[in-house]
This record gives structure tokens, sequence and C-alpha cells, in this order.
């Protein structure tokens, strides 16, 4: 590269004393190159020379700026304004007025980006209320529901847990077990919230509809595909089992009761049955917590090829090695030995197979696919229940055949009761929410024909007290799961 220098018409000095560039006007920069082969050619020490002048001459223009500097930085530091030299460069002018939300049009485009970012916010997953009342489906839009507890078989079944084809077998049924999944769901939601609101002084009957109205919320309601499975129990103190008010009643629950909340769930027949028992009083605490450890041992108990039998003489070794002191008199638990769990099939309550709570019972066993309600009484009376009290709870018999009936009004109340229930079990007060009048004669004649079965209150004696625990399982092939199991038991 040739580097040549201009010169103006004095030969001796340089042109402003600047290079330049070859093809750049002079106006547009000073001290820049000219590339430039027809100029004359001066030797290089005339070249360092120029060099040299060059750069006198710009400190000596870089010691005049910078004095400058500092006395517009002192005066504009007095008047409060930031120095120009502190300021963006000028080449940043552009972007910086891009930027500037002042500029014109600029409060237009900081809208659209407040709006982009507000749209950019996800909306998370939908929460259940208080009191619940979003139906279970909607929270799981998925349709997907939490699977219970989770509990492997033991000894010769513990194959299954690994078994490709019981895997296969599950996948092929996963619809069934969503289905109770759901059901389980509501029972969870809405059993928490009435542990939370069942208060010393409430009607039973008031305790019961807001309960049952939470269900049918939950669980969206419809005919014999989803809905209450069966009337909700709520026995108090020696009463064990199936009493609910009837329309009515002015029952109100006490300080010192002991309450049997009994309650069931059903999506397409299959079945959730569960119960607990509330107690204000304390002091019923061993009680309480003898029937729930029964339970327990119960359900880890329970398995394919698992007696029934074998099952009972665990629950009542574990129920009667408790004692509980009432009123300063010590009582044994007792395992109430006429009240069993039993086997579960569609739109069927009771399917056959009876779990007993006492020694001494069947050798059958459990079988593969099948659902178990695990329930387990614990008295401070004699340990065995008879039949007492006004009845309040029916149902249609499973395998009854076709009955002929002369009152026209059993025939209408009965056709109702296929239309709604089914072969699922149903009470008074759910008769009278459909409307129906004057239906007492036509029932008992239902229940005289055979083709309803009434099922009264199960009491122990007088004065005593009695608690219960239910879960609800499925054997799966490959595992036992735990239907119904939720954090509060």
């Amino acid at each position: 590269m040739v580097v040549a220098l201009i010169r103006d018409s004095h030969p001796a000095k340089l042109f402003q004393g600047s290079l330049w560039v070859s093809g750049i006007s002079p106006d547009y920069c000073n001290h820049s190159f000219l590339f430039e082969p027809s100029l004359e050619i001066y030797n290089m020490a005339a070249v360092d020379t120029a060099t040299k002048e060059v750069e006198a001459l710009h400190v000596g223009q870089n010691e005049e700026t910078k004095a400058d500097l500092i006395k517009e930085s002192k005066t504009a530091n007095s008047n409060g304004v930031v120095p120009a030299a502190q300021s963006s460069p000028p080449e940043d002018d552009d972007e910086a007025q891009a930027d500037d939300p002042s500029q014109d049009g600029a409060p237009e485009a900081a809208k659209k980006k407040k709006k982009k970012n507000k749209s950019k916010k996800k909306k998370g997953p939908l929460q259940q209320t208080d009191p619940p009342s979003i139906p279970v489906d909607e929270l799981f839009p998925s349709g997907e529901f939490p699977e219970g507890e989770i509990q492997q078989y033991k000894d010769d079944n513990l194959w299954r847990t690994t078994s490709e084809e019981k895997r296969e077998l599950e996948r092929l049924q996963k619809p069934m077990y969503n289905s109770v999944r759901r059901a389980a769901e509501v029972h969870r939601q809405v059993r928490k919230h009435m542990r939370s609101i069942i208060k010393p002084g409430m009607l039973m009957i008031d305790l019961c509809e807001t309960l049952e109205n939470m269900v049918r919320k939950l669980i969206k309601e419809n005919g014999l595909q989803a809905g209450i499975a069966f009337p909700t129990g709520c026995s108090l103190n020696w009463v064990a089992a199936h009493w609910t008010p009837n329309s009515g009643d002015k029952t109100v629950l006490q300080y010192d009761d002991v309450m049997k909340l009994d309650f069931g769930t059903h999506i397409d027949g299959y079945i959730v049955d569960c119960a607990f028992t509330v107690a204000f009083n304390p002091m019923y605490d061993p009680l309480l917590q003898a029937t729930r450890d029964a339970t327990n041992t119960g359900i880890k108990e329970a398995g394919i090829d698992a007696r029934l039998c074998d099952v009972g003489a665990a629950i009542q070794e574990v129920m009667e090695s408790y004692e509980v002191e009432i009123n300063g008199k010590v009582f044994q638990v007792k395992s109430i030995r006429n009240l069993n769990g039993h086997s579960i099939g569609p739109y069927q309550i009771h399917g056959g197979k009876s779990v007993p709570i006492v020694k001494g019972g069947e050798q059958t066993k459990m079988e593969e696919g099948e659902f178990y309600a695990i329930e387990t009484f614990g008295s401070t009376g004699r340990g065995f229940v008879q039949e007492d009290l006004e009845c309040s709870h029916y149902m249609k018999n499973f395998d009854v055949g076709h009955v002929p009936l002369r009152v026209a009004k059993a025939k209408q109340l009965l056709g109702t009761i296929n239309n709604n229930f089914g072969t699922l079990a149903f009470c008074r007060r759910y008769l009278d929410r459909l409307g129906e009048t004057k239906y007492l004669l036509a029932l008992k004649n239902l229940c005289d024909s055979g083709i309803i079965q009434p099922y009264p209150p199960l009491c122990d004696v007088k004065g005593s007290y009695v608690s219960q625990f239910e879960h609800t399982i499925l054997l799966r092939p490959t595992c036992k799961e735990v239907i119904s199991r939720g954090d509060d038991y």
C-alpha cells in the first residue's frame, strides 16, 4: 500500500494538518489517510514528521476538550443537569429514541407490550371451592382421577407385582378403575368438608341433606349413571347401622354422642362404601382408635386367595386388645359378631360374600378383581345387634323376578323405584324428594310381596356405644388398591 500526503498551495504546510483517505470527502472526516498513487510521494522521514505534528495537534485538542468538559460538568452539577459527556453516545440516539416511550407512538407500543405480557400468563389448575361446589370431573379435565393407596400382595402372590400378563389385564380394566376412583374422589372431598362443619347442636336431618346435596353436585348426579349409592347412615351411640332420619325427625346431635357417618357414591354402578365415626368428647378416643386399627388390619390381611375366616380372626384380635374408660367405668371393646364386611358388585352393595369381624367365619377365599367393603364395629355393649326402631332404609331385591301386583299405587311406586334407584338402596326422604306422597301402604305392599327388602336400624344394648370405620378395596391383578383411602383415615 502506498501512503501519500496531500499538500495545499503552501508545500511546507499540511492541508489542515491532516491525512486523507482516497475517495472520502474532506467535509466528512478529518485526519484520514489518502491512497492515491498519482500524487507526489514523500520520503518516510516526511511522513514521520507529519504524523508527529498530527499527534501533537490531537493531544492539544484532547487537553482543551478535557478542560472544557470539566467546566461543563461543574456548571451542570451546580444546575442539576447531567453533562453531555455522561449521556449516551450520539450513535445510540436512534436506539434510545426507539425504546423511549416518550417518543411519538411509544404509549401505544407500551400498551401492546402489557397486553402481550398479560396474555402470556397461564391459568393454574382449577381449585375446589369451600364449601365444595365444583364437580370433580371439572377438577380433573384429563379424565384421570387419583388412585387410592396401593398395597402389595404377600407371599405366594408377590409374583403378580411384576407379571406383564397381569399388567395387561389392568390396562384393559382402566375405564372401570377410573369410574370408581371418580366416585372415591367425591367421597373424600365431601367427607373432608363435613368433618369441618359437624358440630353439636346440628339437626341430624340437616346434616344428612347437606351431605347428600353436596354429593349430588360434585358427582353430577345423573339417574342410574352417577349419584348416591345408599342413604346416609348417621347412627348414634348404641345404634350401629342403618339409621337415617325420616322427614320431620327432630333428632339433634349432642356433644356426648358417638355418630357413625356411613355414605356411599357410585359411577356407572361401581360403588364406594366408606364410613367413619365422629365423637366430640375425647373420652371415646380409644373406642374410635380400636375400630380404625381393626379396619386397617382387615385391609392388610385381605388379598387374592385370602380366606375370609383368617381376615375376621385378625380383626377381632386387634379390636379386643383395646379398652375404653367411660364415666369412670372401664369397658373392653368387642367386635360385633353378627355384623360383617361384604363384597360389592355393580349396582349391588352386598355382593354375596361376607367378611366377618370375629374368628370362626367361612373358609371362602377372596378372588382377583373383587371389590370389598372392609368395615369393623367396636362396641362397649354385648357385641351383638338386633333390629329396632323405625325403618328408614329399603332396597329392591337383586334377584327378584316378576311379581304380579294388584295395587295400582304399588305398581306406580315400583316404577319410581326402578327408574331412580334400580337395585341401589334408598330411604323415605328420597321418595319425598321425588314428589311421592301417601306411599307407606304401597311401600309395605312391595315389602310383603318380596320385591323390596326393608333394613331396620341395628342396635346393641341401650346405653352402650358403637364405633365404625370402613374402606372399599379392589383386588387388582397386580396389587391391592384401597380405593377410598384419604388423608383423614
